[in-house]
């Protein structure tokens, strides 16, 4: 176990803020975790657990530990003519486990690629794109217990999956360290291409054999032409969740907005974010080193040396403005630290 004092956080998350912890180490197994863990609890430092730091916000240099999760491993534990079940390391980068999966033709995932971050924060978000979430393939999770230090394991049931929810993100969240992930994935592809952007992109380029890897390639072009890369402009994707409200205030909606568009499911009806900022008049706004990104109103990014703080109150006078517009209230799916 290595511990850095006053380390950099600007290479460990993806907006590119450059704030420090006041300790910094790696988890690249089980007992460094812990070891970890237990020497923050003798000094009674707060701990944060970073896997690609794709979904943070850091607005002010972190006071305690911080663990970065560097767990690999992928290992087939079961499989049968039509199923494998695979067990991912949290550490593993999420689109190199896509395209591993891709190699070997397990199906599933595909539909998920390019999504940044770490296969650790995966049933975290219980993230999705392109008409699939994660829930879909998941099996189970084994996580630290950061307290007892014992190896606990979760069913899909007890993740309690939401739409980019789970148990982790309320009951239980700061209570345990997932350590990895085990997927179901199937090895006869049940395609999906439901989501129209995948289909016009398919038709765009000729694909004429439709192959999990074709859908991947088309998600990946489409994901390009939309988002920008975290490498030359700091982001976190998309930045609010798609909120969801009742059939009765989408009904009333259409009546002063007819082009709004919406998606009906369970709950109501699902609102794209990205269009209500875009209507609300941020869309390409930049203030500073900060701003709304030009192609995706979803996304706010950070032009080079811009501050948390100032994308935090960015993203407070979109979610104002929009309310105000729409009677809708946005929910930021990143986490601010």
């Amino acid at each position: 176990m290595k511990i850095i004092e006053n380390h950099s956080l600007k290479a460990f998350n993806t907006f590119g803020i450059d704030k420090k912890s006041r300790f910094f180490t790696q988890a690249g197994d089980l007992d460094s975790l812990k070891k970890s863990l237990l020497w923050a609890r003798e000094k009674g430092l707060q701990v944060l657990i970073l896997g690609g730091g794709s979904n943070v916000l850091l607005t002010q240099d972190f006071p305690g530990l911080v663990i970065k999760i560097e767990l690999k491993g992928i290992q087939v534990i079961q499989e049968t003519s039509d199923e494998i079940w695979v067990e991912v390391g949290a550490g593993e980068n999420w689109h190199d486990w896509v395209l591993y999966a891709l190699k070997h033709n397990w199906a599933g995932i595909e539909n998920l690629s390019l999504i940044p971050g770490t296969v650790g924060a995966s049933p975290m978000q219980n993230i999705g794109a392109y008409g699939v979430e994660i829930k879909e393939v998941f099996e189970s999770l084994n996580a630290l217990d950061r307290e007892s230090l014992d190896i606990v394991s979760f069913d899909s049931e007890a993740c309690q999956f939401g739409y980019r929810e789970s148990i982790f993100k309320h009951e239980l969240k700061d209570r345990y360290v997932i350590t990895s992930v085990v997927f179901r994935l199937q090895k006869e592809p049940k395609i999906n291409v439901e989501y129209g952007a995948i289909q016009e992109t398919l038709k765009k380029n000729g694909v004429k054999d439709l192959t999990i890897q074709a859908v991947s390639d088309a998600v990946v072009e489409i994901r390009r032409s939309k988002l920008p890369d975290p490498r030359e402009i700091g982001n976190a994707g998309s930045f609010f969740k798609n909120p969801t409200i009742s059939h009765e205030q989408f009904k009333s909606l259409k009546t002063d907005f007819p082009s709004i568009p919406g998606y009906p499911v369970d709950s109501g009806v699902k609102v794209p974010a990205g269009w209500l900022i875009e209507q609300a008049g941020w869309k390409g706004k930049k203030f500073g080193e900060v701003g709304v990104h030009a192609k995706q109103a979803l996304v706010l990014v950070n032009y080079g040396n811009g501050d948390g703080k100032a994308i935090q109150e960015l993203a407070q006078k979109i979610q104002d403005s929009v309310l105000e517009k729409f009677g809708i209230q946005l929910s930021p799916e990143v986490n601010f630290i």
